[in-house]
């Protein structure tokens, strides 16, 4: 699907949402979750793991950002953008997407467009305006080495710091066709270890507080069987990737 056509649907759809006049045949005003859920859906039926994995950040990232303090806005705001996250993979070609085995360095890049896809798309309607920012940063790295801007430490917006986290934990801990999940213990060794240089060190101190909730039911890895879907996104090695080379700017 042509990557113009997508951007202009759900700009419009996101424009829509906060409109006092009538779109097309769209409501005059559509609520937000109404949006998320359609966005959702949308994903589901071209990527069912990129919907699941947004639904289980999206629990994830809340989590952290209740047990961050941070107010009742913020935490609904992650919890829109973790939902929202991966949208822009709706850009990505089905070549790319669908790959079984690993990704060159072109189609990394390509598949590391994402996040500038996803705000790009949210950014037409003003007030997404930081739902965009939020999605433009969550792979940003603590330590600079991120995309796609490359910014670094606190200039990384805090939720956008929340979603990367949430995102590595749940792509570590999620069960895909080429490989088992890990176990939560494993994952969270593995965050450790990379506090401060791609995650940030007060996010992740409070996050291995969490251990006994993150062995709840509702944050395990999907049991939904995928062996019908072959999308192989990567997201275990797109979680520790630095960015690659400036990305094109899309139209």
């Amino acid at each position: 699907m042509p990557l113009g056509f997508i951007q202009t649907f759900w700009g419009e759809l996101v424009l829509s949402s906060f409109s006092a006049k009538p779109v097309s045949l769209l409501p005059s005003v559509l609520g937000l979750h109404s949006v998320v859920d359609m966005v959702v859906a949308t994903l589901d039926i071209r990527d069912p793991y990129t919907s699941e994995h947004s639904h289980r950040v999206a629990g994830l990232a809340e989590l952290l950002a209740e047990a961050m303090a941070l107010s009742p806005e913020q935490c609904r705001l992650v919890h829109y953008a973790a939902h929202l996250h991966d949208i822009g993979k709706i850009g990505v070609s089905d070549s790319t997407l669908n790959k079984i085995g690993k990704l060159t360095a072109e189609e990394m890049a390509e598949m590391q467009a994402h996040s500038e896809i996803g705000a790009m798309i949210l950014s037409k309607n003003p007030e997404f305006t930081l739902l965009a920012e939020i999605v433009r940063h969550h792979h940003e790295r603590w330590d600079g080495k991120g995309y796609p801007d490359g910014i670094s430490g606190d200039a990384i917006p805090l939720e956008s710091r929340i979603i990367g986290l949430a995102d590595a934990f749940d792509a570590m801990t999620s069960d895909r066709p080429y490989r088992a999940h890990k176990t939560h213990e494993w994952a969270l060794e593995e965050i450790k270890k990379h506090a401060g240089s791609q995650f940030c060190p007060e996010c992740v101190s409070i996050f291995l507080t969490l251990r006994a909730k993150l062995k709840l039911n509702q944050y395990q890895s999907s049991k939904r069987a995928f062996s019908h879907h072959q999308a192989n996104v990567r997201h275990h090695t797109l979680m520790h990737s630095q960015r690659i080379r400036s990305m094109p700017t899309r139209h």
